[in-house]
């Protein structure tokens, strides 16, 4: 049994962990415990046998009756790549014998082997290595896999699109906090630049950035561009299918960011709060955007001043990248469509 991580990026993070698993133990059946909202990414992964989903338990009584189910799955382990106490609590009362995790929020003594918590500088940055470091101190690695990138399984049955048709791909939320979000004039500004070089675009975020979604979606419709605006009107799954559809992805450092480039889309990401360095999308098509700013990045979730970290980023500049991207990107393009 796997406990996977909550935040949709986290959990594209944990792939290569996830699939590390499944090399050390080939003829396993390896189930993994998640969340509803990223259950449907998990449920993709061909080295995983089952998806087991964890709806919000209140209470320990609650808690109990779900780690009853898990007991009668008589697992032989359970590997916690979610850092919280609840996920130990959970493989303790479901009787699995042995617990892996690290040792994270008063969990050491629910855990049969609680490992250290990686020191900064210990592993390289980018997290999805804080995932594989857990194997590698638990003795199940020697060392990290080669591959730099995180890609998803590819998408079954998308049909073949017109010669020469194009989507553009924009995302300008992001769960975290507005400390991580772009201006919205100005992803729309960097849309109206990059129009003539699509055929359409797509607008995706929850049902609560859909006004968001709609402002910006308005703005690119005054260059004749169609524009369809996803927000809040598609599942996890039908989302990666969309935008394993588009030919370019514009976003915030977010979790349709990690998505999109794990998909192998030419994605486009906007920093600023944040440390590309270790959450930065991955990928031979996957490009980031910053401009400096003495107190970035800060990880706030909201910024405190004047977001110049940010507002420094011009639509001119990201649509310069996306081109270069796009052309780049273009010998090994081959296009799908769900649009």
């Amino acid at each position: 049994m796997i406990r996977a991580t909550n935040w949709l990026g986290d959990a594209v993070m944990s792939l290569p962990a996830i699939r590390a698993i499944r090399g050390i133990f080939p003829q396993a059946h390896i189930a993994v415990v998640a969340r509803p909202w990223v259950a449907d990414l998990y449920s993709r992964e061909t080295s995983i046998n089952r998806v087991i989903v964890y709806t919000a338990q209140k209470g320990l009584r609650a808690k109990r009756e779900f780690a009853a189910g898990l007991r009668a799955e008589r697992f032989d382990g359970a590997i916690l790549l979610q850092n919280a106490f609840d996920a130990a609590l959970m493989a303790w009362l479901a009787g699995i014998p042995e617990r892996i995790g690290y040792n994270r929020d008063a969990r050491g003594l629910l855990l049969t082997r609680a490992i250290p918590v990686p020191e900064p500088g210990d592993i390289p940055r980018h997290e999805r290595f804080y995932y594989l470091e857990l194997l590698r101190r638990a003795g199940m690695l020697e060392r990290f896999p080669d591959s730099e990138a995180i890609r998803l399984e590819n998408v079954a049955g998308l049909e073949a699109c017109e010669p020469g048709r194009r989507v553009l791909g924009i995302s300008p939320g992001a769960a975290y906090g507005t400390a991580k979000q772009w201006l919205p004039e100005n992803f729309a500004a960097s849309a109206k630049i990059l129009a003539p070089s699509f055929s359409s675009a797509a607008l995706f975020g929850t049902a609560a950035e859909q006004p968001l979604c709609e402002q910006i979606a308005l703005a690119i419709r005054e260059t004749g561009l169609p524009v369809q605006n996803f927000a809040g009107a598609t599942t996890l799954r039908e989302f990666i299918d969309l935008a394993a559809a588009c030919r370019l992805f514009l976003t915030n450092d977010s979790g349709a960011m990690h998505i999109a480039s794990a998909l192998g889309i030419p994605t486009v990401a906007i920093f600023g709060a944040t440390d590309d360095t270790t959450t930065g999308p991955t990928g031979a098509f996957a490009r980031v955007v910053r401009e400096h700013a003495e107190c970035s990045p800060c990880l706030l979730r909201e910024c405190p001043i004047d977001h110049r970290c940010m507002t420094r980023v011009t639509p001119e500049r990201v649509a310069a990248v996306a081109l270069q991207l796009l052309e780049e990107s273009e010998p090994a393009w081959t296009p799908e469509s769900k649009f």
